[in-house]
C-alpha cells in the first residue's frame, strides 16, 4: 500500500495562485494503478507521530458547540443534525459569497464525501476511496493517500466507486475502502498505521460509507445485499485495529449457534430453509448516530436480498432486522431495541438513510427523538430511548401503504402492494426511494428538517424463473416491466414522474412547511446554519443558499457539474467558510435519461468535474468554464441481428449491465455511455465483457456469468441503441 506524504494529480487554486504538483514526479495517473491484496489480520500497527493533528475525542464531539468553527464528525455532532452555530455568513450578506479556493481531484467518478475540518485541516475523500488533507485557509494539499483498491472490484458495487468520507480520532484518520478494508492513517502525514480486511474476500462486499468513532471504537458497515451477502456492523479498537464486536442483522446458518442472542428471535421472523445460504441482505451501508447521555448507538439497516420476499422468505414474515433502526450499546454491541420501518421488505426500501437525534416539544412535553425519512416515503419520529413510534406521515408520493398505524407501529399496506399475483404492480416510491443517502439537516432555530426528497415510480414484478447467481444482482424481480418504454411519448410521460425537491418538514406537525422544486431527482445533501441559511448543491450543477425559514433562494454559484454530497461550514481566525465536494455519479446511473435532463440533454448524462469547492465572503476565484459537450456519435457497426436477438440482448443487458450503464444504455454519470462506443471498443467488445480487458478502469470480465452468445446479444442490443440514437440526433439537427 502507498504511504503518504504523497504528491497529487490535482490542482488547488486560491486568490490566483496555482499549486500544481507534478504528476510525473508523484507517479500519479488519472486512474491510479492497482496493486494488491488484502493484508492479513490482526493488523500490524505503527505508532502515530501526529498527536498534534486531529486531536479529536468523544468529549470534543459531544461538546462541539463550544467549538462552533470545527466540523469534527460526519454530521458535525453525534446527533447528526448537520446544523452549524456559525452566522458570520447569514441571510443578509450571503449574496457576497465567492469562491475562495478549489481543488481538482485526479478522479472523475461520483463524489459523495462530507469533508471534516479539524484544527485548520480539511480531511476528505474522493472516488476509489482516496484520502486527502488540505490546509483549510489556502487549499494547499498536505498529503494524499491512495489505498490502491483493485479497480475490477467495482463489479461488486451497486453504485459507482464512491466514498462518503472519513472519521478522525486522536491523531488518526480512518477510511473504509470499496474492497472492504478499514485503514487507519497518521493525521499529520497520511502514512498508513494499520489496514484490516473487515469483510470476507470471497464475497462481494463493499464499503462506501463513512466510519464513525464512539468511545474509542471505529464503527463500519458494508454493502452488497443484492449480490449475495449477509449484513453486519463491526466495531474496531481505534488504536490497535482489533475487532471489538460485530452485530449481524440477519440470522445465519440455523445449524450453527447464533452469534447474538437476539438473532434467535429474529430467526422466527424468517421462513424457508435457504435465505441464509444467499446472505439475506440487511447491510449497514450508511447512517449511524450516537446519544452520549443514553449511551446508545443507532444504525440503519438495508433491504432484503433478494428484494422479493416471496423468493427470500416464501412463507412470509417480517424478516428482522431488514429495513430497521437498531439501537445497541457501543461498548459491546448489545441489542437494546429496534424499530422496523418496512416489515417484510420487498421493494428495496432501506432504512439506511440519514438519522437525526433531537429534543423537541410535542404536546407540551420535551421528547428525546430520533427522526428518519427512509426510502419507503414516510417520515418517522421515534422515541430514541425505547424505540416506540411517536408519529409517521408521508413526505412524498406513496402508494404501497395508506398510512402507518400508530397503535402497532406498522404500515398499512395497500391492496396491490405485494407483487406476488403474477402481474406487475405500479408503485411509488421506486427503488431510489422518497429519500436516499443524501444527508438531511435539522435546524433547532426553525424547528424544521430539510430533506433532499424524490418522487418516482416503478413496475414491480415477480420473477417466476428466479435462480440465485453468485456475484450477480439477485433481486427476485422481473426487471423488464420496470424499464422505461421505447415509445417516446409514453417515455416522456413516465420520466416526468421522476422529480426532486427540498421539503422543509415540520416534525411536530408532521407536515411540509415549504418546498423548493428541482429539475430532477438526485440532488445534494443539506446544511443549515444559525445565519438562517440552508445550503445545497443540485443536479443542475449549482451550489445554492436559501433562507432556512422560508426557502427563498438568496444566492447561487455554478459548479459546472452535478453535486450530490453535503456541504459543511467552518471558521478560522474569525472568518467563516462553506465547503462542498462536487462531482456527478452514484446510484442515478441506472436512470441516465433523468440525469441527462438535468444536464440539458436527453441523449447523454451530465459531465463530471470532481472538485472541492470552498467559499467565503471575500472569495474572488472563478472556476474554469468547461467546453460545451459535443455529442459526436461514432458510426456504429451495421445492424445485422434479428429482432429476437436484440430483445434477448436487451433483457440480458437489464439483468447484468443497466445498474452501471443505465436504463436503455443511457449513462447518467462518468461511466461510459455504451451507445457512443468507439470502433475499437466495438471490435474488442467480447474481450472486454468476457475477458476483462479493461479491468483497470473498473470493468471486470463477466465470463463467470455470461457466455459468448449472451455477450453477442448484448452487443447487438447496444448497436441497435446506437442506431436509434443516431437517428434521434439527426432528426434533432
Amino acid at each position: 500500500m502507498n504511504s503518504a506524504p504523497r504528491a497529487n494529480c490535482g490542482v488547488a487554486t486560491r486568490l490566483g495562485t496555482a499549486l500544481l504538483l507534478s504528476a510525473v514526479l508523484a507517479g500519479c495517473q488519472q486512474e491510479p494503478a492497482t496493486t494488491s491484496v488484502a493484508p492479513s489480520a490482526p493488523p500490524t500497527t505503527k505508532e502515530s507521530t501526529a498527536t498534534a493533528y486531529a486531536a479529536v475525542t468523544g468529549e470534543r464531539i459531544t461538546e462541539a458547540d463550544k467549538e462552533p468553527g470545527q466540523w469534527l464528525s460526519h454530521g458535525r455532532t453525534y446527533d447528526e443534525q448537520r446544523f452549524s452555530p456559525l452566522k458570520m455568513i447569514n441571510d443578509t450578506n450571503v449574496d457576497q459569497l465567492g469562491l475562495d479556493w478549489y481543488f481538482d481531484f485526479p478522479t472523475n467518478r461520483g463524489m459523495e464525501a462530507t469533508p471534516l475540518f479539524v484544527d485548520g485541516v480539511i480531511y476528505t475523500t474522493s472516488s476509489w476511496s482516496m484520502v486527502y488533507a488540505f490546509d483549510a485557509r489556502s487549499g494547499e494539499l498536505l498529503w494524499h493517500y491512495d489505498p490502491e483498491v483493485p479497480k475490477a472490484w467495482m463489479v461488486n458495487l451497486c453504485c459507482d466507486a464512491v466514498n462518503r468520507g472519513v472519521a478522525v480520532w486522536q491523531g488518526r484518520v480512518y477510511v473504509g475502502t470499496i474492497d472492504g478494508r478499514l485503514v487507519a492513517l497518521d493525521a499529520g502525514t497520511g502514512s498508513e498505521l494499520w489496514d484490516i480486511q473487515t469483510t470476507p474476500r470471497d464475497k462481494p462486499y463493499s464499503i462506501t460509507g463513512a466510519p464513525r468513532v464512539v468511545k474509542g471504537k471505529v464503527l463500519i458497515g458494508n454493502g452488497g445485499s443484492e449480490l449475495g451477502v449477509r449484513g453486519y456492523i463491526s466495531a474496531y479498537d481505534a488504536e490497535s485495529g482489533e475487532l471489538a464486536w460485530r452485530f449481524y442483522t440477519v440470522p445465519g446458518d440455523p445449524d450453527k449457534p447464533f452469534e447474538n442472542p437476539i438473532l434467535e428471535k429474529a430467526a422466527a421472523t424468517w421462513t424457508g430453509d435457504s435465505y441464509w445460504e444467499i446472505g439475506g441482505g440487511g447491510t449497514v451501508w450508511d447512517s449511524m448516530a450516537y446519544d452520549p447521555e443514553l449511551d446508545l448507538l443507532y444504525f440503519g439497516v438495508g433491504n432484503g436480498a433478494p428484494w422479493n420476499r416471496l423468493v427470500r422468505s416464501p412463507g412470509g414474515g417480517d424478516n428482522l432486522f431488514l429495513s430497521s433502526i437498531v439501537a445497541v450499546r457501543p461498548d459491546t454491541g448489545e441489542y437494546v431495541w429496534h424499530y422496523q420501518t418496512t416489515p417484510g421488505e420487498s421493494w428495496d426500501y432501506t432504512a439506511t438513510q440519514h438519522m437525526i437525534l433531537a429534543d423537541i416539544e410535542i404536546d407540551g412535553k420535551t421528547r428525546q427523538v430520533i427522526m428518519q425519512a427512509p426510502k419507503n416515503g414516510f417520515f418517522y419520529v421515534i422515541d430514541r430511548a425505547n424505540g416506540k413510534l411517536v408519529s409517521a406521515e408521508k413526505y412524498t408520493k406513496v402508494t404501497w401503504a395508506s398510512h402507518v398505524d400508530l397503535a402497532t407501529g406498522r404500515p398499512v399496506e395497500t391492496e396491490n402492494a405485494r407483487y406476488d399475483k403474477g402481474e406487475p404492480v405500479l408503485l411509488y416510491p421506486n427503488t431510489q426511494g422518497g429519500h436516499n443517502w443524501h444527508p438531511m439537516s435539522y435546524s433547532p432555530l426553525t424547528g424544521l428538517v430539510y430533506i433532499p426528497a424524490h418522487q418516482g415510480l416503478m413496475n414491480y414484478a415477480h420473477d417466476e424463473n428466479f435462480a440465485f447467481k453468485p456475484g450477480a444482482w439477485n433481486t427476485g424481480l422481473d426487471l423488464m416491466p420496470a424499464v422505461t418504454p421505447d415509445d417516446p411519448e409514453l417515455r416522456t410521460k413516465v420520466l416526468a414522474e421522476f422529480t426532486g425537491f427540498i421539503t422543509a418538514w415540520d416534525p411536530v406537525k408532521q407536515k411540509e412547511a415549504w418546498r423548493v422544486p428541482h429539475t430532477t431527482l438526485w440532488n445534494g445533501g443539506m446544511l443549515s446554519t444559525a445565519g438562517n441559511l440552508l445550503f445545497q448543491g443540485n443536479a443542475d450543477g449549482e451550489f445554492v443558499a436559501y433562507r432556512a425559514d422560508t426557502g427563498e433562494q438568496l444566492w447561487s454559484s455554478p459548479a459546472h457539474t452535478g453535486i450530490v454530497a453535503a456541504p459543511i461550514t467552518y471558521s478560522i481566525d474569525g472568518k467563516q467558510y462553506v465547503a462542498v465536494v462536487s462531482g456527478w455519479g452514484g446510484a442515478l446511473v441506472a436512470f441516465g435519461e433523468i440525469a441527462g435532463r438535468a444536464a440539458g440533454s436527453t441523449l447523454a448524462g451530465s459531465s463530471n468535474n470532481s472538485r472541492l469547492l470552498v467559499f467565503s465572503l471575500d472569495g474572488e476565484q472563478a472556476l474554469p468554464v468547461p467546453e460545451p459537450q459535443q455529442l459526436r456519435l461514432p458510426q456504429p457497426p451495421p445492424l445485422t441481428a434479428d429482432a429476437a436477438t436484440i430483445e434477448e440482448g436487451h433483457e440480458t443487458f437489464v439483468n447484468y449491465c443497466h445498474f452501471c450503464h443505465g436504463d436503455r444504455a443511457v449513462s447518467g454519470s462518468s461511466i461510459p455511455d455504451l451507445r457512443f462506443m468507439s470502433p475499437e471498443t466495438h471490435e474488442q467488445f467480447l474481450a472486454i465483457v468476457l475477458g476483462g480487458l479493461r479491468h483497470e478502469r473498473g470493468m471486470a470480465g463477466f465470463a463467470d456469468r455470461l457466455d459468448a452468445q449472451d455477450a453477442e446479444a448484448i452487443h447487438a442490443y447496444l448497436i441497435h441503441r446506437a442506431h436509434e440514437t443516431r437517428d434521434e440526433m439527426q432528426a434533432a439537427e
